[in-house]
């Protein structure tokens, strides 16, 4: 009996122990799951001003704009090749699309067909579908601006080449980021997407103070 005893109480020794062990692998799962506050947040150009070298605030201020600029929110739309991305995860666009004529899409399923001029609000469909993205100017970034693969430093110098660029200058290069409403609309993508870090106000001050100072380019 006093065997049978002992044996019950390691037994429940054992499951207390099991509980407590997956209380903590619980624990750590969601402080693992946490996002970076960091990577999640937009530091202002004012706080690079300490800096006293050029190239180094420069290159300082464009790796804080990274932050936008590698997000997969932007970067899903800067495919290497003819397919746009989707997700946080940067998974092939579903339903299949490519790019064709002028980046908008093929007959029959151009990008227009889909995404309208506003983010629309879908209700009763999947749980991880909550919306279906949308602008006026929804379409795929030009080819000769693929960003997927590449580093922040291949990145930087492709914007300031204009062969690369769309024939853009650095001056228009800033403009776009700071005012263009496509590239604002990844700070409110609709329900159930991150949007950027930050806003666009200081993400275009950001990449505004890095070509004042000489927009110089992080190492490849």
């Amino acid at each position: 009996m006093m065997r049978m005893v002992k044996s019950k109480a390691a037994s429940i020794g054992l499951v207390v122990s099991a509980l407590s062990l997956a209380a903590v692998v619980s624990t750590m799962s969601v402080a693992q799951d946490q996002p970076d506050a960091a990577a999640t947040t937009l530091r202002a150009a004012s706080e690079f001003e300490p800096i006293a070298d050029n190239a180094e605030r420069s290159r300082a201020l464009f790796e804080e704009a990274g932050k936008v600029i590698q997000h997969p929110r932007c970067v899903n739309c800067h495919p290497a090749g003819d397919q746009p991305l989707q997700g946080m995860e940067m998974r092939v666009h579903e339903p299949p699309v490519s790019r064709g004529e002028g980046d908008l899409g093929m007959p029959g399923m151009m990008c227009g067909t889909c995404h309208g001029a506003a983010n629309v609000e879908v209700v009763g469909q999947a749980e991880t579908i909550k919306s279906i993205p949308g602008h006026p100017l929804w379409h795929v970034a030009p080819i000769e601006m693929a960003w997927v693969g590449k580093t922040l430093g291949e990145i930087c110098q492709q914007l300031k080449d204009p062969a690369r660029n769309g024939g853009k200058t650095v001056d228009q290069i800033v403009d776009h980021m700071a005012e263009d409403s496509l590239v604002g609309w990844g700070w409110e993508p609709g329900a159930g997407r991150e949007p950027v870090p930050g806003s666009q106000q200081v993400f275009g001050e950001l990449i505004r103070r890095w070509a004042e100072t000489g927009a110089d380019c992080p190492a490849p």
